[in-house]
């Protein structure tokens, strides 16, 4: 049995989720790959965690009361002091800087530790970067959670699809502006209206800034042409439009004619990356509705691969985040 010692780093949404999921896969991971994933540290804005025998989370339903809670220990000090292998990085994403995720990332490849992020925000500001860190230091950088929530983009090129030439990649990667371009065209609803519905059903924040003016869908085109058109560019680089003046007449108008609205980011031939509302034919691969996830990649050879799923969530982000882990280990 190979045991593999864990890291988190942040623990919202998806450093929980995470934890949780490492925790109920943790047998069948023993069963199926010989591999035993144990959490032997957790590090948080006020404090951390630190277990060199394990991490048991059911101690303690909050973190700060756990008896192996440090306060004012930093996230950075056990990632350079603990014994661990692989980190995973799941602080909130921050596209200005990419702190504190970025100095974190670092200092786990410093320490040759292998690293798996969900964070957009490093990969977005300094993607080279990162990767030159990782391969100085002969460790892993994988990110998969950080484009398509659950679907599995980035190793389906890299794993399945490696001898095609990848020619071009759309989809739809932001499930709170699909989900609010459906409403307003199934129901005919005003976009405030159903920014406030997503809202009071957590499926919108309670700032959509970064959702509906086409940011989060910019991150993932940055992501995704840096990784696998290897093109080095910022978000700066990606012309990108939201979708805050599309109007329910406008939708109808489109409908009527046989078309859909949706939020679609573009990636052509190592043309500059573009997101915008684009008409999409109702029965196009694309339209799909409500706050599911869609991408499709053009080959050379296998044609046009197509991939749907929820983009978001910490069950959805886990499984492609365990994904990463048990392939760094194996």
């Amino acid at each position: 049995m190979k045991k593999v010692r864990i890291l988190i780093v942040g623990f919202g949404v998806i450093g929980s989720g995470v934890a949780r999921s490492i925790s109920e896969k943790r047998e069948y991971i023993k069963g199926k790959y010989g591999i035993d994933f144990e959490l032997v540290g957790i590090g948080e804005r006020d404090g951390s965690i630190v277990c060199e025998g394990g991490i048991d989370l059911m101690k303690s339903k909050l973190l700060n009361e756990h008896p192996h809670w440090e306060k004012g220990l930093k996230a950075i000090d056990i990632l350079k002091e603990v014994d661990a292998d692989i980190v995973i990085e799941a602080t909130p994403t921050n596209i200005d800087t990419g702190e504190p995720g970025m100095s974190h990332m670092m200092a786990a490849f410093e320490t040759k530790k292998h690293v798996v992020t969900s964070n957009k925000g490093p990969l977005t500001v300094a993607y080279t970067r990162l990767k030159k860190a990782a391969e100085e230091n002969d460790v892993k950088f994988m990110f998969e959670a950080s484009v398509g929530g659950a679907m599995p983009v980035l190793n389906l090129v890299r794993e399945t699809l490696q001898a095609n030439e990848i020619l071009g990649i759309e989809g739809i990667l932001n499930g709170t502006c699909n989900y609010i371009l459906t409403r307003m065209t199934m129901e005919a609803l005003p976009y405030e209206h159903v920014l406030s519905e997503a809202q009071e059903l957590g499926i919108a924040e309670s700032d959509p800034t970064y959702d509906v003016e086409g940011i989060d869908t910019a991150c993932k085109l940055v992501i995704l042409a840096n990784s696998i058109f290897d093109m080095d560019i910022g978000y700066k680089d990606v012309d990108v439009a939201g979708i805050t003046n599309i109007t329910p007449e406008a939708l109808k108008l489109a409908y009527d004619d046989g078309y859909v609205i949706k939020l679609v980011g573009e990636i052509q031939n190592n043309n500059k990356p573009t997101v915008a509302p684009h008409l999409v034919p109702k029965d196009h691969p694309l339209a799909v509705g409500g706050t599911l996830n869609i991408i499709s990649i053009q080959t050379d050879l296998a044609g046009e691969i197509t991939v749907t799923g929820k983009g978001a969530g910490a069950v959805e982000t886990s499984s492609s985040i365990l994904s990463d882990l048990i392939s760094i280990a194996r």
